[in-house]
């Protein structure tokens, strides 16, 4: 069933140009693949006449039509830009101990560390950087409450490179440094 409001010329052309801002307004299917889209879709642009259009998800999938896996048109709220953090942030929770760089990170998800930067600021608000050290920082004092590992031993536990960094790190996230936080708690 066609959208009344665009005609199959209009709507080829916009899921043509992988256009975000009709998303939701209608999905396009494929007929050779089985598979619809969100208008967004990157997908590669399939021939006219094998296109046709729905006003809804169950009307794709009422007509036998399964949702794309790349855009997930069957999801409310799909952010792939949100994918792209949650799979740095998986990757660093995994791997917060090592001497981490950013290509490494960008080389896991599949992008390019300037990309995977600008990315995760717009969408967090905070650098990669930042967030490993809030990471690194709340694994530290994890262990200097539930541990008595010395600081030196702590510092390079949650992979800090260097005291002077965990040091820093520390005390600008909890306005103490670590041996007055131990003597804190210790009370």
């Amino acid at each position: 069933m066609f959208p009344t409001t665009f005609s199959f010329n209009e709507m080829v052309k916009i899921a043509n140009n992988c256009d975000d801002a009709y998303d939701g307004l209608f999905f396009y299917a494929v007929k050779t693949t089985g598979i619809f889209c969100r208008p967004s879709c990157k997908s590669r642009s399939p021939k006219t006449e094998n296109i046709t259009f729905f006003q809804t998800v169950e009307e794709a999938k009422k007509a036998g039509f399964r949702p794309c896996k790349k855009c997930q048109p069957d999801k409310i709220h799909f952010n792939p830009m949100m994918d792209i953090v949650h799979d740095a942030e998986r990757y660093i929770l995994g791997h917060y101990t090592e001497n981490l760089t950013w290509k490494q990170i960008a080389q896991n998800i599949g992008i390019s560390p300037y990309h995977l930067g600008r990315i995760f600021k717009k969408q967090t608000a905070r650098t990669l950087r930042v967030y490993l050290e809030n990471i690194r920082v709340n694994k530290a004092v994890h262990l200097l409450r539930n541990t008595n590992l010395s600081l030196s031993d702590i510092c390079y536990e949650v992979g800090f490179q260097s005291y002077s960094s965990f040091y820093h790190a520390f005390q600008k996230q909890t306005q103490y440094a670590p041996q007055q936080y131990r003597k804190q708690i210790d009370k």
